[in-house]
């Protein structure tokens, strides 16, 4: 833990003093890549070798890319390739304080900031809202946090849904696809309490190792509707290279939530470490 603060102080001393161009966002990356993996990015067919590549070239100001980085706009994206069935409905658009304050809350509502990540407040009973909290999400400048420039130029604006197949923990199924074709799939559990994953092949076949959390000691019963899902991955990711398409499943149903560009910033550590390889080999069809 001691170890993750000192590397948090110095990363945020960078950010700070370091351009908010490409060459300063280069250069972020860079050393946190170095921090993170003690070990230089490469043009190998690695995980996050693959993801740093992404967000330090060309890829990263795609502008489809940047498009859909707004939960607003993704749903535009969603609905144009596969229908608006998939697409989670909009009850709100809020632009400003003004429209924070004056806008009356469904009792039951999901709340989020459309140009950033992380950021939730889930109503699920009437509770009170913390005004001055989804307030401040407006002030969030979330390329600078991790320097990821599909993010750069999104206005903030806050987005309120209703809550998704109305469960407030809802399974959210995470496809990391390349070239078009879906490769593993993510899922999270337990993120607000204890948070651990497993990661599952497209035979749902589970994978022995996890990324940043613990591998789960749980097993997930495979979706009904993981074909569904799957051709819904596979017709979404074919506009990028490499890519995540995250999918809400209550096995009959499914919903777009959405698509992930540079998974956690390209600094996810392996469990165990030399999973890596085992994980680009999947993902990426290569003899490293």
């Amino acid at each position: 833990m001691k170890k993750n603060r000192i590397i948090n102080i110095i990363s945020n001393i960078f950010k700070t003093i370091l351009p908010k161009n490409k060459i300063g966002d280069n250069i972020y990356s860079y050393i946190k890549f170095l921090f993170i993996h003690k070990r230089v990015p490469t043009n190998k067919k690695l995980f996050n070798d693959v993801l740093y590549k992404i967000k330090t070239t060309e890829e990263i100001d795609d502008a489809l890319r940047a498009f859909v980085s707004d939960k607003e706009y993704l749903k535009i994206f969603v609905k144009s390739v596969i229908g608006d069935i998939y697409v989670v409905p909009t009850l709100a658009i809020l632009k400003n304080a003004v429209d924070v304050n004056e806008y009356l809350f469904p009792e039951k509502c999901c709340i989020k900031p459309t140009h950033a990540s992380g950021k939730v407040f889930l109503r699920s009973n009437n509770e009170k809202i913390d005004y001055k909290e989804i307030k401040s999400w407006l002030q969030i400048k979330y390329y600078e946090y991790g320097r990821e420039r599909n993010y750069k130029y999104l206005k903030p604006k806050i987005i309120v849904e209703p809550i998704v197949f109305d469960e407030k923990n809802p399974m959210d199924y995470k496809f990391y696809c390349y070239n078009g074709t879906p490769k593993i799939i993510q899922i999270d559990i337990d993120r607000y309490i204890n948070h651990t994953r497993l990661y599952y092949n497209m035979k749902w076949e589970l994978l022995n190792f996890s990324i940043i959390y613990p591998k789960s000691h749980k097993t997930i019963d495979k979706p009904k509707n993981i074909i569904e899902m799957i051709d819904i991955a596979t017709s979404l990711c074919k506009y990028f290279n490499f890519v995540r398409i995250d999918i809400y499943s209550n096995g009959e149903h499914c919903m777009v939530g959405e698509i992930t560009h540079c998974a956690e910033n390209a600094s996810g550590r392996f469990i165990p470490k030399k999973s890596e390889l085992y994980m680009s080999k999947i993902c990426f069809s290569n003899k490293l």
